[in-house]
C-alpha cells in the first residue's frame, strides 16, 4: 500500500527535478541578452507612445536607438534634452537638430455664410468631410470639429471662434499625430524658427477663393516676385515656401493683399554693425537687397532701421564678424 503512493511521489519529484534542470540549462542557452543601455535610454524617454519617432512606442525606439538604427533626435517630444542625454549614454556626438511644430495651413474664418448646409452630425472632421466633402464652402479649409484637438495627446491644439483649429507651439512636440488624422491633410510640421507661412491650402483659382475666404490665396504670385532669395516658388495656384533659402526677411508678408502669407512683423530682426569692429570695406553695403546700409569706404558703416528687414546677409558676408542680427 504504501510502496503505491511512494512511488508515484517519487517519480514525478525525479521528473520535476529533470524537467527544472532542463529548463535552466535552456533559459541560459536561448536567452536573450538585452543592452543595459536600452533600459537607461528608455528611462530618459518621456514615455508618451506618440509614435512620433517612426516607432511603435518608447520601447521600440529605445532599442532601435541602442541598435544604431535610429538617430538619437528622433523623440519630438523630448527636444533637446533627451537628445542630449541619449547622445551622452550612447557616447555620441550631439548633433544640433531644428525643432517642428505642427501648422494649419488655413487661417479663414468659418462663418455661417461660408458654410454650405448646418451639420448636425457626430462632432468628428472625418463624419462631416464624408457627406457632400464637408459643410465649408472652401473644400480645402479647416473644418473645424476638433479631431486634431482629440488626437493631441500634449493638449496643444484648441478650436478657435472662428472654427479653425489653432495651434499652441509652446506645448506642441512635433509628434505629428495631429497630420495624420486630419481627413484634409492641411496639418504641416514646419520648423519652429520659421515664422512666415502660407496659411492656405486652396488650390482653387483666385476667383473662386474670393467668392467663399477673404484671406485665402488668390494666386497673384506677388510674393513669388517679391522674395529677393528665390525662397518662394507657385505650384497648384499655391505659394510654396523653401525654408532653406528663405532668411525671414517677410517681405512677403507685407507685400500678400489677401494676408494668406502669415509672420509677427513686430519680432522682425534688424542688424546692427560693431563700430569697433567696422572696418569700412563696403562688402555689406554691396550685399544688402535693399539698400539700407549706407556709409563710405574705409568709414565706419550705418544700417537704416527703417529700410534694413533682417534678412542677415550682411552678416553673412561681413568679413569681421562685426554684423549682428537681433
Amino acid at each position: 500500500m504504501l510502496e503505491n503512493i511512494l512511488w508515484p511521489v517519487v517519480s514525478l519529484g525525479i521528473m520535476s527535478l529533470v524537467f527544472g534542470v532542463g529548463l535552466a540549462l535552456a533559459s541560459k542557452k536561448f536567452a536573450v541578452e538585452i543592452d543595459p543601455k536600452v533600459e537607461e535610454v528608455r528611462q530618459v524617454l518621456p514615455g508618451a507612445n506618440c509614435g512620433g519617432c517612426g516607432f511603435a512606442g518608447c520601447d521600440s525606439y529605445a532599442e532601435a536607438v541602442v541598435a544604431g538604427e535610429a538617430s538619437a533626435a528622433a523623440c519630438p517630444p523630448g527636444g533637446s534634452d533627451v537628445m542630449a542625454k541619449i547622445a551622452d549614454i550612447l557616447g555620441i556626438p550631439l548633433d544640433a537638430q531644428e525643432r517642428n511644430v505642427a501648422s494649419v495651413m488655413c487661417a479663414g474664418p468659418c462663418t455661417e455664410e461660408n458654410k454650405k448646409y448646418q451639420y448636425h452630425g457626430i462632432a468628428g472632421c472625418r463624419a462631416v468631410s464624408m457627406l457632400s466633402g464637408g459643410n465649408k464652402g472652401c473644400s480645402y479649409g479647416c473644418l473645424g470639429l476638433g479631431t486634431c484637438k482629440n488626437n493631441c495627446p500634449f493638449d496643444a491644439i484648441s478650436i478657435s471662434g472662428d472654427g479653425i483649429a489653432v495651434v499652441n507651439e509652446d506645448k506642441c512636440t512635433g509628434c505629428g499625430r495631429c497630420t495624420e488624422v486630419c481627413p484634409r491633410g492641411i496639418i504641416q510640421l514646419v520648423p519652429a524658427s520659421q515664422g512666415v507661412r502660407v496659411l492656405c491650402s486652396s488650390k482653387d483659382r483666385g476667383k473662386t477663393v474670393k467668392e467663399y475666404c477673404k484671406v485665402g490665396c488668390i494666386g497673384c504670385q506677388i510674393c513669388v516676385r517679391a522674395c529677393k532669395f528665390d525662397a518662394i516658388t507657385f505650384e497648384d495656384n499655391l505659394p510654396k515656401i523653401d525654408y532653406d533659402k528663405c532668411t525671414g526677411c517677410m517681405v512677403c508678408v507685407e507685400k500678400c493683399p489677401t494676408k494668406s502669407i502669415h509672420g509677427d512683423l513686430s519680432k522682425r530682426k534688424t542688424a546692427s554693425i560693431d563700430q569697433d569692429g567696422c572696418i569700412g570695406c563696403t562688402v555689406c553695403i554691396k550685399a544688402c537687397k535693399f539698400d539700407a546700409i549706407e556709409g563710405e569706404r574705409k568709414q565706419k558703416h550705418k544700417v537704416l532701421e527703417d529700410k534694413c528687414v533682417g534678412c542677415g546677409l550682411c552678416a553673412v558676408k561681413c568679413p569681421k564678424d562685426a554684423i549682428t542680427i537681433q
